[in-house]
């Protein structure tokens, strides 16, 4: 018996959750694509295993880089209240009213995702193929990122109100239980948006005014569930782990009112966008036909790297584990 406790808790431990889940992001930028008009499908159509597969790189680089981290939250409650206008939504602005450091230490996640669409412009002009994918892909997981209510509270997992796990819980439990099944990713072409910092506040506003929701449907649920019916061993990537129940983590979902499918939606209209609005502002380059390799030695051992690393360094910064 106690062998096979000591083995049950081994495999427990073993098991890593991740924003959003690799599932829901890998997901996010493969529906986008079908999103995008036949001038850009003859690129990303092709590429779409890399697309999905390289959604989560941005997650990976945490466990390397302490810089990454930052990336993918922003604790709006340290900014006073809903809309949080203490806050300048100007990068340079914010700076001289917190200072950078304090800007980083708190999440600088909208602004990442201006950087990142510029840079994917950058790449459209350039023609340069391996960079519009690369960007392509880590664009569509920060904005991904963005759409989740917990990536803009300081009480990201739970912890202060003792919901540890939420996190993962809400971005990758219920949409791997359920996406598939039951919801609808039926959603319009992609649209040019002439604002991107704009749009990006607003589903960054959007995701801040659900957080309350998120915790408190949680935390009201979990009284009428007895932990052996809340909670499940099931196995997972070859680890048997801890999660949330089926029937606990489908009730959640009711009584959301589908807010996770309805965020999960918005990411992939919010992707094939800017994806589509990097293209436009570059110029709309004709991307049939776009010659050369697509990896130097020096970007694969780079993608080898970050794939050995994530495996077997902590996480630098914030975990949804």
């Amino acid at each position: 018996m106690r062998y096979i406790i000591s083995l049950l808790i081994a495999l427990v431990l073993s098991g890593k959750v991740y924003c959003w889940g690799f599932y829901a992001h890998e997901k996010i930028n493969g529906y986008a694509i079908y999103l995008l008009p036949p001038e850009m499908l003859v690129l990303y159509k092709p590429s779409t295993a890399y697309l999905k597969t390289h959604a989560t790189d941005p997650d990976k680089r945490r466990y390397i880089l302490k810089a990454e981290g930052p990336r993918h939250f922003i604790d709006l409650d340290k900014y006073g209240r809903y809309p949080f206008s203490e806050l300048p939504r100007n990068w340079q602005a914010a700076i001289n009213k917190f200072g950078e450091d304090s800007l980083i230490q708190h999440g600088i996640l909208p602004w990442r995702i201006q950087q990142v669409l510029a840079m994917l412009t950058g790449a459209f002009r350039d023609k340069n193929k391996a960079s519009i994918l690369k960007l392509s892909a880590d664009l569509g997981h920060y904005i991904g990122d963005a759409h989740v209510p917990l990536h803009t509270s300081s009480n990201h997992n739970g912890q202060k109100t003792n919901q540890h796990g939420i996190h993962g819980f809400w971005e990758s439990r219920v949409p791997e239980l359920l996406a598939d099944q039951e919801w609808d990713f039926f959603l319009e072409k992609a649209r040019y948006i002439s604002q991107p910092a704009e749009t990006t506040w607003k589903f960054i506003l959007e995701s801040a005014l659900a957080v309350d929701s998120v915790l408190l449907m949680e935390a009201e649920l979990s009284k009428s569930f007895a932990a052996d019916e809340k909670f499940a061993f099931e196995w997972r990537k070859q680890a048997l782990i801890r999660q949330y129940s089926s029937s606990f983590s489908k009730e959640y979902n009711r009584l959301l009112r589908g807010m996770v499918e309805r965020r999960m939606r918005q990411s992939v209209q919010a992707v094939a966008d800017f994806w589509y609005t990097a293209w436009v502002n570059a110029g709309q380059p004709k991307l049939k036909g776009m010659a050369g390799e697509m990896w130097t030695d020096s970007s694969q051992n780079e993608l080898d790297s970050l794939s050995f690393y994530w495996r077997s360094q902590p996480v630098k910064g914030k975990s949804c584990d």
